[in-house]
């Protein structure tokens, strides 16, 4: 398996997952578009397009840095032709960029609502309709990080405006590989069996006691590169979990993913069980 010189657009990608991702396929060889709105370094949230660039190519792959807000779909269309130019095509579009709020409709702020269905939801969209010229040509990949359809009550009781959108993503997973399998593109979902340790975990649960519960974002990165190393839509059409996926590819050693190796039993992530 190799995504040497194969270029992949990645939405979110300054921190967390998606940064783990692109450093994965960089160690291939691979041309990274590091899109996201994080230009300038946060106080409180470290890694920048900038930053994570520099570490791709350092890894040994190239990189195009774009500062990006995945709700404009004039400047997502742009930065697509951007990366095409610039690389020569798109192989894969990793809609990696969220929104999180686990409060539940009687108390969460409308505007926040918006937020979330925009950056989750709509921008699978957005992102994907604006890769589909170049996707076409490669025969892509479209990978977006949504969960399984779970339809247990207990994952809208608390906060169903936040399960909607990644739902909705999910959904727009399964209606694109139908829709596009005429292209030979191949359309997956990929989600974490247990709690992943990224900025934003720690931010909406109020720090990083939930780390030593969880696993690294590494788990996730190795999943996306089985997941665009596939051929000939083999596995499109699939929302698959990150453990999943990598014991079909012969994985069994899940230890290694471990944020804290003393840290005792591994917390589920929403929407697993």
């Amino acid at each position: 398996m190799s995504l040497n010189r194969k270029t992949i657009f990645i939405t979110g990608a300054s921190r967390g997952i998606g940064r783990e991702i692109a450093l994965r396929a960089a160690r291939d060889g691979a041309n990274i578009v590091i899109a996201a709105k994080s230009a300038e370094a946060h106080p409180k949230l470290p890694g920048t397009i900038h930053s994570v660039a520099a570490e791709v190519e350092a890894a040994g792959g190239k990189a195009l840095a774009i500062q990006l807000d995945v709700r404009d779909e004039v400047a997502v269309k742009a930065a697509m032709a951007q990366a095409a130019e610039h690389f020569g095509g798109i192989d894969a579009v990793i809609n990696n960029a969220g929104a999180i709020k686990l409060v539940g409709i009687e108390k969460l702020e409308p505007k926040r609502f918006d937020l979330m269905f925009q950056i989750n939801t709509r921008a699978v969209m957005v992102c994907s309709q604006a890769a589909l010229p170049y996707l076409k040509l490669s025969k892509g990949h479209i990978l977006s990080l949504s969960p399984p359809l779970n339809l247990d009550p207990k994952w809208f009781a608390s906060y169903a405006p936040y399960t909607t959108s990644k739902y909705g993503m999910s959904m727009l997973t399964l209606g694109m590989h139908e829709e596009f399998k005429k292209y030979a593109i191949s359309v997956n979902a990929l989600w974490p069996q247990t709690v992943i340790a990224t900025a934003a975990i720690e931010f909406e649960l109020g720090g990083q006691h939930a780390f030593k519960h969880a696993r690294t974002p590494a788990i996730m990165a190795d999943a996306a590169y089985a997941i665009l190393n596939s051929r000939e839509r083999s596995i499109s059409g699939r929302l698959l979990i990150d453990e999943e996926i990598l014991r079909e590819q012969g994985e069994s050693d899940f230890e290694q993913y471990r944020f804290d190796p003393d840290g005792g039993a591994l917390m589920p992530d929403l929407f697993v069980g």
